[in-house]
């Protein structure tokens, strides 16, 4: 079993996230060994502003070890102001291999709960059944762009396997959690030729899709000339199955383009 790679301290740690579905977030671990190989806006953003170097750097983690003494201090000064927490923009809380940051994950996700904060969770790792025992107005999400286990492997190579994925999140729907899916970002036909279809119709017991594009990649904006069109129709679609299905959505903001 994988350790991680050390541990960090910071001094802050709740903050008010830019994201246009989000409310407020933290990240308690620095890197992501998952790896993702498709531009991975995290590691964009944390080799910009020289937080991370190299890719290779990027994928062994480190763990904020002053985490929970941040949230004791941050909670009773901000919970009037947040909706909901979400774990984790710029990291995953479930990272496979990493039992550290899974028990860390569990422990933020309680002290949260315990003061009346919602979370919501978002992995390409596997969700487990212990979240069904926290409050059931928490939401479990996670990454399915393909069923295809060959691509997966090709850009999320340390990742949870898609059926693994979906096994766990469907066990947390079976016990009454609340459950989505993030299918962002969905790859172009000139990445891999796939069915939207049989992708949606495999998360149809969850409550809310999110659908986007694939940004800051030359295959798609080059290499794709037809990725407008393209991104139009597939969020469409995914119109057309959530509302048909009385499943909430949210596209996000560029991918539909008139």
């Amino acid at each position: 079993m994988p350790q991680v790679e050390g541990h960090i301290q910071r001094k802050s740690m709740l903050y008010k996230t830019g994201v246009e579905y989000g409310d407020y977030t933290l990240n308690f671990v620095q890197g992501c060994a998952h790896g993702c190989k498709y531009p991975c806006y995290a590691f964009l953003l944390k080799k910009r502003f020289g937080q991370i170097k190299t890719y290779e750097e990027w994928i062994k983690p480190y763990l904020v070890s002053n985490t929970l003494e941040i949230l004791d201090k941050e909670i009773p000064r901000l919970k009037d102001k947040i909706m909901s927490v979400h774990l984790s923009f710029s990291t995953d809380p479930f990272m496979m291999g990493y039992p550290e940051i899974e028990k860390m994950s569990i422990a933020v996700i309680k002290k949260l709960n315990a003061a009346g904060i919602k979370c919501t969770v978002l992995t390409k790792g596997i969700l487990p059944i212990t979240l069904a025992d926290f409050s059931k107005e928490n939401e479990y999400g996670i990454t399915l762009i393909s069923l295809d286990e060959e691509y997966r492997k090709k850009m999320e190579p340390g990742s949870a396997s898609y059926v693994e994925r979906l096994v766990a999140l469907k066990k947390l729907h079976d016990k009454g959690c609340k459950t989505w899916v993030s299918i962002e970002p969905y790859p172009t036909p000139n990445l891999i030729d796939q069915d939207l279809k049989k992708i949606l119709k495999a998360v149809r017991f969850v409550d809310k899709i999110i659908f986007g594009r694939t940004n800051y990649c030359k295959d798609v904006t080059s290499g794709y000339p037809e990725h407008k069109k393209f991104y139009n129709e597939r969020a469409k679609e995914v119109i057309d199955f959530c509302n048909e299905k009385g499943i909430a959505f949210h596209i996000k903001n560029k991918t539909i383009t008139e």
